[in-house]
Parts: C-alpha cells; structure tokens; sequence
C-alpha cells in the first residue's frame, strides 16, 4: 500500500496546504505551457522506485527551491495559475466544501459588517464584498485591505497579516480554530496624501475617520492635552475632515504599531516597541537603565530584508517536535548607518512577517510615486494581477516553504526563510557573518536610488 509522500507549505509561518509531487508536477505543466521552458525554472525528476529517507529529503529541498523560485518570479509569482494552485490546494487540505456563508469583517469602531461570500472566494472578492455592503465606490477599494488581527482582551490587538491574493478569506480563519482571530477593514497606504482622495467620498470618510479615533484611543497616535481638546471639539461638531487634518499633524499617524518585542540595537536584548509608517521604522528601546531612546530606520536606507524562523536549542539538539509558540521569528535588515557602513539591525518579534509586509509595501508605494504612476493605477494593476515590473520593482511576495512531510524527523535547526525574498540583484559580500544564501532576501530597489544629500 503504497502512500503518496505529501508535503506541507508554509506560507508566512502558517501551514497553508498540503500536495502531493504529482499535484506540484501538474502546476510545473501548466505553468510550462503558459510562459515556456526558458521561464519556468527546473522541476526535480520524476523516479520509478520508491524513494530513500536522504531522497525523500533531498526531493523536499529541491521543491521547496523550486517554489520559492516560482513565488519570486515577477511573471510566475503573480500569475492567476499559480495563486489558485495555492487557494485550491488550501482548500482541499481543510477539507472545507464551497458552499454559501456568512463571514464577519469588523471595522475599526468595532462595528462588524455581515457578508455572503462563497467559502471559495479569494480575498479580493470578499474585500469587494466588503466595500459594495458598505457602499464604498470602486475606484476607493483599492486603497483598503483586509488584515488579520488576533484579538487579545482589553482592546489590545495585534496584527498577524495583511491577507493576501493566493488564500481564502474564510478557510484561513476557519482552519485557525480560534476566535481571537477577527478579519479587520482598514486602510492599506501609507503616505497620508492620500488621505484626501479617500474623503472625497462619504464612507471613505467615516472608515478614515473611525481608524483614526480608534488608534488615538488606543494610544497609538500621540496627542496631548492641547491637541486631545481640539480633537474632542471636532469630534462632538462631527467635523471629520478637520479631525484627520489635525490628526495628521500628530506624532505616529498613518503608523502601524506592533506588540513589544527583542531588539539586538543599540545592544543585545532589548526591549523595543517598533512602528512602521512614513517610510520608516520608528524604534522606542528601553535601556538597561530604564531610559527609553527612540529612534528611526528610513525605508530607503536598508539595503535588504529577510525573515528567519529558527527552532531553540536545547543541550545542542533542536527540540523534536516545537510547539507553535516556540518557532522564533526574526526580521533583519542591512542598514546603511553612516556613509560608508552598513550594520544588520535583528527584531525577533511574532510579527516579523507583517513587519516585513510593511517594509515591501512602503518600498512598493515609494517606487510608484518615482515612476510618477499613481497609487490608484498600482491598486487596479495589482487587483488585476498584471502589476507590471516597472510599476513597482516587486510586489509583497511571500513565498511559501515546504517543510519535511515526516513529523518524526529533527527538524532543522535553522528553517530556511519563511518569507525568502525576492533576489533582485547580487546581493555583494557583506561582513555578517551569518549571511544566507542570495535567495533568501529582499533586495530593496528604493536603496539604490540613495544619494550623499539623503545621509
């Protein structure tokens, strides 16, 4: 009785499916047939006899290889084959049938917005589904995403990710089996211009306007006593246009806020409190002494990204079997701290893949602006799946990991990146000592356009 060897994809530290060779071989046709032999990299051989351990694990490496190179193909990555290989395939391993259901998306003010989705639907259908509910025009849709959040108690959340195009909505939140976890609206841009776009209409407005209040209230916007009585005035004459004005002007609007975590900068162990917005990364690190420096890390001055996943040692072993919690997630980024040095900056934080989500869409949307495109073309482009490479050098990709079929085994003790990158160039010899291999980063093209005026 002879059982097919079934892999498991990671996508983001999550299992997102299992397949069998024969179903990754059939995604190598087809991909072959739409974009040619030149394009679509090496698929490993077929055999007639059944398969050693070393074989079954050296196929393992060689298909996770093979997918992570699909994955960062600006063609192949993006293409509609391969990101519905991926929904089919998580659909089937949770076993969940197409059927009509209700799904609740929250909003910012807590508000939750019923829709009936198809439990097939991709998150651009439900986000559709979202907006025509609320009645928010087409032409505004693209500057919202779905995220999501794991809900802690007491008003405190945090993200987990932004949902991307080769999932489904419904079957990622079922197949967590939790009901900490919520789907949220919000906005998904980061330069505030665009704001104005956004309030041109009425129910782009109020979403803005209920994010708005919510981060202040939850501290994440900061206000003080002056600005918090203004701020109040508007509210109760529901001026919400000059609420946002006013609130754009605040420290931290427009950030994302992430849970505290590790920082190895300015020195090991670190407690810091990392935000992303206005094309940084804003550091609050608490010293030993109790002081707490902040600090920025400019988007355009990284040189390039990538997450890790690494499983404890104990005693010299990796632990068989971790548990969820013990996977250590770690975003660095090459740093170009004075003109001629470059310092790898380490956040070992839960969230180090949304953390580098941002980073891609900060990298992405600065890219656009350069081009002189606009943000509302890029959003269209991306919903159509044809973002061009010029548009935006690299659209967020996350490419998934195959991880060994045989629980039994030692796992590795250094997972190879869960998020590997995109290579965009050869990345040159850097003095750190515990580089990966090229594949494993994001190359950041907004890097290469740094000029002496911008140190």
């Amino acid at each position: 009785s002879f059982v097919p060897q079934a892999y498991n994809i990671h996508v983001n530290g999550v299992l997102h499916c299992r397949v069998r060779y024969s179903q990754l071989l059939g995604l190598h046709e087809q991909l072959r047939k739409e974009y040619g032999n030149n394009v679509v990299p090496a698929f490993p051989p077929k055999k007639i006899f059944t398969l050693t351990a070393s074989e079954v694990e050296q196929r393992r490496e060689q298909l996770e290889k093979y997918m992570q190179a699909v994955r960062q193909h600006p063609l192949l990555g993006a293409s509609e084959t391969f990101n519905s290989f991926l929904r089919k395939a998580q659909q089937e391993t949770q076993q969940i049938p197409t059927e009509e259901v209700q799904l609740e998306v929250h909003l910012s003010n807590g508000q939750k917005v019923k829709v009936h989705i198809l439990t097939s639907d991709q998150t651009e259908d439900v986000l559709e589904a979202v907006a025509s509910k609320l009645d928010l025009p087409d032409d505004s849709v693209g500057y919202f995403s779905l995220f999501l959040i794991r809900d802690g108690k007491d008003g405190v959340f945090s993200f987990v990710r932004k949902l991307q195009e080769f999932e489904l909505p419904y079957v990622s939140i079922t197949s967590l089996r939790n009901s900490d976890y919520q789907i949220v609206l919000r906005k998904s841009y980061w330069d505030s211009a665009y704001d104005s776009d956004v309030m041109e209409n009425r129910v782009g407005l109020n979403l803005l306007f209920a994010q708005t209040v919510s981060d202040i209230e939850r501290g994440w916007i900061l206000v003080n006593k002056e600005q918090h009585r203004q701020l109040k005035s508007l509210q109760e004459k529901a001026s919400k246009k000059e609420f946002i004005r006013l609130a754009q002007t605040l420290k931290y609007y427009g950030y994302l806020k992430f849970d505290p975590c590790i920082t190895d900068f300015p020195e090991k162990g670190c407690h810091v409190i990392v935000s992303a917005g206005n094309n940084e990364l804003n550091f609050q690190v608490k010293l030993a002494n109790d002081q707490i420096k902040e600090g920025s890390f400019k988007v355009t001055r990284m040189r390039c990204w990538r997450v890790t996943s690494s499983v404890p040692m104990t005693n010299g072993t990796a632990t068989s079997s971790p548990g969820k919690s013990e996977i250590k997630l770690e975003l660095a980024f090459e740093y170009l701290i004075s003109k001629d040095r470059l310092q790898w900056i380490t956040i070992t934080s839960p969230q180090a893949i949304m953390m580098s989500i941002c980073l891609q869409s900060m990298v992405d949307e600065l890219m656009v602006k350069k081009s002189g495109g606009s943000i509302k073309k890029m959003l269209k482009k991306r919903a159509n799946g044809s973002l061009r490479r010029s548009d935006s050098q690299q659209a967020v990709k996350s490419p998934p990991l195959l991880d060994s079929p045989d629980s039994s085994r030692e796992p590795v003790v250094k997972l190879s990146s869960k998020l590997s990158s995109v290579s965009l160039r050869a990345i040159s010899n850097s003095n750190s000592a515990n580089d990966l291999s090229a594949n494993d980063f994001h190359g950041n093209y907004a890097f290469e356009g740094i000029g002496d005026d911008d140190l």
